[in-house]
């Protein structure tokens, strides 16, 4: 097979064999394609599409590229939770031990922050001595025994994907529906949990701008996850805002034990309840309103938060820190943002705040910067909410002083206002299952 003749028969709209997919795929990983040529076929990929039969083999192809986890002796209770990125998302912290203490099996890889998307490990390394690299013996041994552990994504895990993204990033391909999604599905295949659900957020702050990309998006991956005998949804969420007020690592977890402590933003508790219950219901066969209850009273029961301080114990956190928050202090330079007149607040960008956060040192521009776990954003005033002159709308927390003015003209531009009030935004927007695409 050349892959001349591959990339000629996509340019023009055919569709390929899986036996094509899956030797460039491999041929690729192996080092034996050049990047030019594979750059060819992403290109004709994002003009050309791919049906489902040839987005399904891709998946396939890259999941199966490298190491695969077998989960199987913990039954079928397995279960991953995927965000598809954005501003002040936390709900990992919040969703998996909930569905751990409902029962559910939580064996996760998760992957750092990049730009001004927020990553679950680099938060979860706020509580010192908390280990987010396990060996396979680890791994399985914490998952049996707590029934909960989140870890970075191994190098060895589809390999293949993070060639082609690197490939992708360079080369103006990132946005190709197909692409994300076998991106995604193939890293969650790998893993081998049998259930996977989805959060795919929309909205300035996400990849997806728009519900209506959102949800071909959330379909194209259920539809890849059903045919390979995963049970997968996902749910449709709202991106133009920051989820909660906390936006930074240290600050995200102090929010997140909020939460588990039984209070905490509204949008955010919406959010990780509507993503547990459909988890619980996936992986333990419930109804969706015994599972609803089921979340519910693993929260409010305080069941949720134990088993979030038994986590990250067993992963060689100080658990002391999510009894006590404060015990992590704040950054030593801070800058309040205040209100010049009174009114509604009408939009709060989560671009341009997640960037403000990097800028303070919350996130990175490159995979080489060095996070400051303490730097971030508070949000005290959000969308529909009443200000008056000389509120706080915000706070700023940075280690150097210099950094914060700039961040700080970046928070005020993501503010605007109303003199009259608006409607609450919606937080999600919907759920795709597989019986109903």
């Amino acid at each position: 097979m050349r892959i001349y003749d591959v990339i000629e028969k996509k340019k023009h709209g055919g569709e390929l064999s899986k036996e094509e997919i899956f030797e460039t795929v491999y041929r690729y990983t192996a080092g034996e394609l050049p990047d030019y040529q594979m750059s060819a076929l992403m290109m004709a990929i994002w003009f050309c599409g791919m049906s489902d039969r040839e987005t399904f083999d891709l998946t396939e192809a890259m999941a199966t590229s490298g190491e695969t986890v077998d989960l199987s002796a913990f039954g079928d209770r397995t279960v991953d939770k995927h965000s598809t990125g954005g501003v002040g998302d936390k709900t990992t912290l919040i969703v998996a031990p909930i569905v751990a203490a409902a029962g559910g099996t939580v064996a996760k890889m998760s992957g750092r922050g990049l730009g001004h998307t927020g990553g679950t490990v680099d938060k979860l390394e706020s509580f010192p001595g908390f280990r987010t690299s396990l060996s396979p013996a680890e791994f399985v041994n914490q998952v049996r025994t707590h029934g909960i552990a989140v870890i970075g994504q191994s190098a060895d895990l589809a390999p293949a994907d993070k060639k082609l993204y690197a490939l992708r990033d360079v080369t103006a391909t990132v946005d190709s529906i197909p692409l994300i999604a076998s991106s995604i599905m193939s890293k969650k295949l790998a893993a081998g949990t049998r259930s996977i659900v989805l959060d795919v957020k929309c909205g300035n702050g996400a990849f997806m701008r728009t519900p209506k990309d959102a949800k071909q998006l959330a379909e194209t991956m259920v539809r890849i996850g059903t045919a390979h005998g995963r049970r997968t949804a996902a749910v449709i969420s709202n991106m133009d805002i920051p989820l909660g007020h906390a936006v930074g690592n240290t600050l995200e977890i102090m929010e997140a034990v909020e939460v588990l402590q039984g209070g905490g933003p509204k949008d955010l508790r919406t959010v990780c309840l509507t993503l547990a219950s459909l988890i619980i219901g996936l992986s333990c066969q419930k109804s969706a309103d015994e599972a609803s209850v089921l979340a519910q009273e693993m929260l409010s029961s305080g069941k949720a938060y134990q088993k979030f301080c038994e986590w990250i114990a067993a992963q060689g956190g100080d658990a002391s820190y999510a009894k006590d928050p404060t015990r992590f202090g704040m950054a030593t330079c801070r800058l309040d943002i205040i209100a010049e007149s009174d009114g509604y607040v009408a939009a709060c960008n989560a671009a341009t705040v997640g960037t403000a956060a990097m800028m303070l040192g919350a996130g990175r521009q490159t995979k080489e910067d060095v996070i400051d776990h303490r730097a971030g954003i508070l949000l005290f005033k959000k969308p529909s909410d009443h200000v008056v002159r000389g509120e706080t709308l915000a706070t700023l927390y940075a280690e150097r002083q210099e950094l914060l003015s700039p961040a700080a003209t970046l928070v005020k531009q993501a503010l605007t206002y109303s003199p009259t009030p608006i409607v609450t935004p919606q937080t999600v927007y919907e759920t795709v299952t597989a019986d109903k695409i």
